[in-house]
């Protein structure tokens, strides 16, 4: 639902209109958008008689797309909810890289409750056919559109945060007036950043074989606005994409240098070298994210630029719609492996949420006793890697992996 429709190239006149008259019965309406063969979900030539829905092609991409966004319901959804429910119970939870993990958390878990269930009927149910009006088309799109930019920038805030902490551990870590403050420009960039693709989505009607309609709900940009699409696009992709990749790398490159390959002066004391393998641990999560971030949406950039800047490539491809929701779920599912590693693998929150549940089952049980009281014979730190943290004033959620 992502895609934009909305330029007309001179060369692709005349394939635009005669596409627009076996797909769009109101004349009126294709005239207030023309569309180009090349931006839009729904702008592949068609047979009169084909209906690519329709196809076995099709049938098995809507299989693996129904399987992502069921993953994302899961693992998000839960996931997430479990990480929040022990970030809120337990303060011991409360560093500086959880909170900006909780963003991640925050945004995910929102498009996993609301965006997904919409996209399933959109993409799987009504097989590309939007039924729910102009608002929630606008909003699911918005949505999930801020959601991506606050992971790509809270991703950035947790490389730069690791990266002073390692590599300038004598400088003062953020205090907390900082920290709200970053987290606030967090979603605020994103919010701002993510306006003008909520402003061009809209849905519109198309025919797609004989009597049969489409509703397509997407980005509909105006032929005279191609100029502003494309600059904003390469924006995006500029701050959203290439400049944060970068920018980690550059990060974790210099934290890796600081963790393997220089010697530590003195005499290592165990002590140490458990502080060493809990931060080697740490970052080797870290890293496996970005490559995991790289992986799912590299694709999904570079089919976009393909599509409106060389869309000649997709002229005569009977299948590219197909393709490009494939690679779209390929990168939604990235939020999953984000939850995996960031909630079952760094945090173990899963412990925290057990403690929560066994509390208010004894609270339940016992009656008489307060939660507090309850708290102090269920909470500890039994872990001996946890409890050399607390000597080692590192925070507990960055040392056990």
């Amino acid at each position: 639902m992502e895609t934009t429709m909305g330029f007309m190239d001179d060369n692709a006149t005349n394939t635009s209109t005669s596409f627009l008259s076996a797909l769009n019965p109101h004349g009126a309406h294709a005239a207030s958008f023309p569309f180009n063969f090349s931006y839009g979900d729904y702008d592949m030539p068609l047979d009169e008689d084909e209906d690519v829905t329709n196809s076995r092609t099709f049938f098995a991409a809507k299989i693996v797309i129904g399987m992502a966004l069921v993953g994302i319901m899961l693992v998000c959804g839960i996931g997430n909810f479990v990480f929040i429910a022990a970030l809120v119970r337990y303060k011991k939870l409360r560093n500086l890289t959880n909170l900006l993990i909780a963003n991640l958390a925050i945004s995910d878990f929102l498009v996993a409750i609301v965006c997904c269930p919409f996209e399933m009927d959109y993409y799987v149910v009504r097989q590309l056919s939007w039924e729910h009006g102009h608002v929630l088309c606008t909003s699911v799109n918005y949505l999930r559109t801020v959601s991506l930019y606050v992971s790509t920038n809270a991703l950035l805030a947790i490389a730069i945060d690791r990266y002073l902490a390692i590599v300038h551990p004598l400088r003062p870590r953020m205090k907390c007036q900082t920290a709200t403050g970053l987290i606030a420009l967090v979603w605020t960039v994103s919010i701002l950043i993510a306006i003008p693709s909520a402003y061009f989505t809209t849905e519109t009607v198309l025919l797609i074989v004989r009597s049969q309609e489409k509703i397509f709900c997407g980005q509909i940009w105006p032929v005279d606005q191609q100029l502003y699409y494309k600059s904003y696009f390469l924006f995006i992709f500029g701050i959203e994409f290439v400049g944060p990749v970068f920018t980690m790398t550059l990060c974790y490159a210099r934290i890796s240098r600081e963790l393997w390959f220089k010697a530590v002066p003195g005499f290592q004391t165990e002590q140490i070298r458990k502080r060493l393998r809990c931060r080697r641990k740490t970052v080797l999560v870290l890293m496996c994210i970005l490559t995991a971030y790289v992986l799912c949406w590299a694709p999904f950039y570079g089919f976009t630029i393909v599509r409106d800047f060389f869309p000649t490539v997709f002229v005569k491809e009977k299948h590219y719609l197909t393709a490009f929701y494939i690679v779209e779920c390929i990168a939604m599912s990235n939020s999953m492996i984000n939850t995996l590693c960031f909630v079952t693998v760094k945090n173990n929150t899963v412990k925290y949420f057990k403690k929560i549940m066994l509390l208010h089952w004894k609270a339940s049980y016992n009656g008489g006793k307060s939660s507090a009281d309850l708290d102090l014979k269920t909470i500890g730190m039994p872990a001996t890697e946890e409890v050399d943290c607390i000597r080692l004033k590192e925070p507990p959620g960055l040392c056990k992996v």
